[in-house]
């Protein structure tokens, strides 16, 4: 049929209009092009439908875990809070048995006190949360095929602790970072030391100071001597495989460089009697 301009009408309708005299044309659409607008928009819902039922929630669910430690590092500023290692709860949770007691800061031994600081993290009173110095150097072994010593302050194993898991991976580590910023941001030198004390793993199922001065000597923090102090400090970076009440000669060399070191604390451990 010809078109309204005298061409042949090849692929489409001529519609003719009486009260203009005009005719007007339309394409007309092959079933091709029909099912694949078909598919596309069933494609498209399907993907709609999806992030209605999967996504968002595990998008909420995601924020929600993910506002907890800044929520618990709020509360864990009041003095009364006795917060528990993931390790602790996942204990509890499973039946197995859990040796704990909470001590304030100020009925544990000062002399454990600058054995800790002085072993696992010289620098406490000095950085806010992270050692960069130390922690730069790791990344450059790292990055030079280099074997890594840690770097974790006593911030950053806290909030390992309190909030992630035993094992280590960078993941670990760089959620570790903003935890212990925003952790030595709110809370005081004393309250980061009160917590790590408080929550450290001694031995299967012996958390804190209180219960490893009882299981290991027998007796409170308060009253533990240089000797007891050092030993005790020596086995917190392997718990499972070290016994302070039977020290082999490497475990007594290790205490007794503790020990040398916890007499020169002074200024090191300033910001722990403010």
């Amino acid at each position: 049929m010809p078109s309204a301009y005298g061409l042949p009408g090849e692929g489409l309708l001529a519609v003719y209009l009486p009260e203009t005299g005009m005719a007007a044309t339309k394409k007309k659409k092959t079933g091709k092009t029909s099912g694949r607008k078909k598919s596309v928009g069933r494609f498209a819902k399907g993907v709609r439908s999806w992030i209605v039922k999967f996504a968002l929630p595990l998008l909420g669910i995601f924020l929600i875990v993910a506002a907890l430690p800044p929520l618990f590092i709020l509360i864990y500023a009041i003095p009364e809070a006795r917060p528990a290692s993931t390790p602790i709860i996942a204990r509890v949770l499973t039946g197995e048995p859990v040796e704990r007691f909470w001590v304030p800061l100020d009925e544990v031994s000062p002399v454990l006190i600058h054995s800790v600081v002085m072993s696992e993290d010289g620098r406490f009173c000095e950085h806010d949360g992270v050692d960069w110095e130390a922690l730069n150097t790791v990344i450059d072994d790292a990055l030079d095929g280099e074997p890594t010593r840690g770097a974790s302050t006593i911030s950053m194993q806290t909030m390992k602790n309190l909030f992630l898991w035993p094992h280590r991976s960078f993941i670990r580590k760089g959620l570790e970072i903003p935890m212990a910023l925003l952790a030595d941001a709110i809370w005081s030198k004393r309250r980061m030391l009160e917590i790590y004390l408080n929550i450290a793993e001694w031995d299967d199922g012996v958390y804190g100071i209180g219960a490893a001065a009882r299981h290991y000597f027998g007796t409170t923090p308060a009253k533990l001597n240089r000797r007891q102090a050092a030993l005790l400090t020596v086995t917190l970076p392997s718990p499972r495989t070290r016994n302070p009440a039977k020290p082999t000669k490497s475990l007594d060399r290790l205490a007794a460089t503790v020990e040398k070191r916890a007499r020169q604390a002074g200024a090191y451990v300033g910001c722990l009697s403010e």
